[in-house]
């Protein structure tokens, strides 16, 4: 394919392992590595920049073998995020804590340089290799796979750092000190999805189904509602997206049959009726957060990722908190109604592209991963929350939808093409 350099191609399998490792360090670097402050800030810094630092120079390497050519669409998405985050370094002006929301600022925008040139580098690579392309989807499914066998290694090796215990002790949930449980789940969930796309594509095998066992199994000892609720979602959406009659059949009664061990297990054991039906607290704390802080800031909001006047919100007659539960109140504590607007009509037009695409691979992606991070941002940190790698996925969403390879050579491009010995041919339409 190169004919005048064959020494600097690059390898499939070498570019998809560096891919997988970087993905699976970036969304590393968003968990507790140690109980050490000091320590977890450090480790935390490194990893996302030089994870950012590298996937550029990958990038980089590529462009000067290839011919780096893109095209966007749907720049309406791109463009509201970038004014939600323009109006959050605006309110560094007003923010009741300025260093704290500046840091956040930084972390969600570092992340979106990452996931920019990740999805560039998957394009550049497979528009000029169609023979063996890198698949999205096995990148994100082995690369969480890697991080869910630490856990469920630790699980068994080390039971008081990979356990947290709630619920007054009665309850040991997957995640320990390392990650909130509900996360840890939104995470399996993801991985999941990532399985039951290539089970369309390329049919069952043994090892797909070991690791998709191996990470419900994680997703169960997480023991996370929310996360539940998004697996079962997923699984309805890829059965409708079967033309087997049968498959369909016997996993919908395979549902049917368990659903009442999952409420059992999860719903109810875990708490009494009415904790579920208070999810855990959440509502009368959005309620006090609605009625007592937002009053106080209501267009503009507390500053980037701030709640309240001090670090955490203490409500008259519920418990103090840092943040919100639901990414959708996040924003409109701290960016107020006009952020709020913004970060709503991003996702209208960031789901919008979604709907329109004709490419059914990238839409079944969609899906997958959009599913299980929208259901945590109704309880959880989510989209728009502090810094999490749900907001690394919805980033990843965005591109997905926002850059193609362009074909359309212009002039230099096309002299590039004679110099590096490319054949024409590899990114026609």
């Amino acid at each position: 394919m190169l004919a005048k350099q064959p020494d600097i191609l690059p390898s499939r399998t070498a570019l998809a392992f560096r891919l997988v490792m970087l993905l699976a360090l970036m969304i590393t670097g968003y968990f507790t590595v140690s109980e050490n402050v000091a320590l977890t800030r450090v480790v935390k810094v490194l990893l996302r920049l030089s994870t950012t630092v590298i996937i550029y120079m990958e990038y980089r390497r590529l462009s000067r073998i290839y011919i780096a050519s893109f095209r966007h669409s749907n720049t309406l998405a791109f463009f509201f995020y970038l004014m939600y985050l323009l109006l959050g370094l605006s309110s560094l002006m007003w923010s009741t804590k300025p260093g704290y929301s500046l840091l956040q600022l930084l972390m969600t925008s570092q992340s979106l340089f990452f996931c920019y040139f990740f999805i560039k580098t998957i394009l550049l690579y497979n528009a000029f290799n169609k023979d063996q392309e890198l698949s999205l989807h096995c990148i994100f499914g082995q690369a969480i796979f890697l991080i869910l066998l630490v856990f469920v290694a630790g699980r068994w090796i080390e039971p008081d750092s990979f356990f947290r215990l709630t619920h007054g002790g009665e309850e040991a949930r997957l995640g320990g000190y390392f990650m909130n449980p509900n996360e840890l789940g939104m995470l399996a969930v993801v991985a999941l999805s990532m399985y039951m796309i290539d089970f369309h594509r390329r049919g069952f095998s043994l090892y797909n189904a070991f690791m998709f066992a191996l990470v419900l199994y994680a997703l169960i000892m997480t023991g996370s509602r929310s996360s539940m609720i998004g697996f079962l979602l997923i699984v309805l959406y890829f059965i409708k997206q079967s033309d087997n009659a049968k498959l369909k059949a016997t996993i919908y009664l395979m549902v049917l049959v368990s659903i009442p061990f999952i409420v059992q297990m999860i719903f109810i054991k875990q708490g009494d009726l009415s904790e579920v039906l208070s999810m855990t607290g959440r509502l009368p704390f959005w309620k006090a957060l609605i009625t007592e802080s937002l009053p106080r800031e209501p267009y503009f909001g507390f500053g980037f990722m701030r709640i309240a006047y001090k670090d955490a919100f203490q409500g008259v007659h519920t418990y103090a908190g840092q943040m919100t539960h639901n990414t959708f109140i996040q924003v409109l504590l701290n960016l107020g109604f006009v952020g709020l607007f913004i970060a709503c009509v991003q996702l209208f037009f960031t789901v919008r592209a979604a709907i329109l695409a004709t490419d059914n691979y990238r839409v079944k992606f969609f899906m997958g991963v959009f599913i299980p991070i929208i259901i945590n941002s109704f309880t959880e940190f989510g989209i728009f929350g502090e810094s999490n790698y749900g907001i690394l996925f919805w980033q990843f969403l965005i591109f997905l939808f926002l850059i193609q390879y362009n074909p359309q050579l212009n002039r230099y491009q096309k002299v590039l093409f004679k110099i590096r010995g490319l054949n024409p041919a590899l990114v026609s339409n």
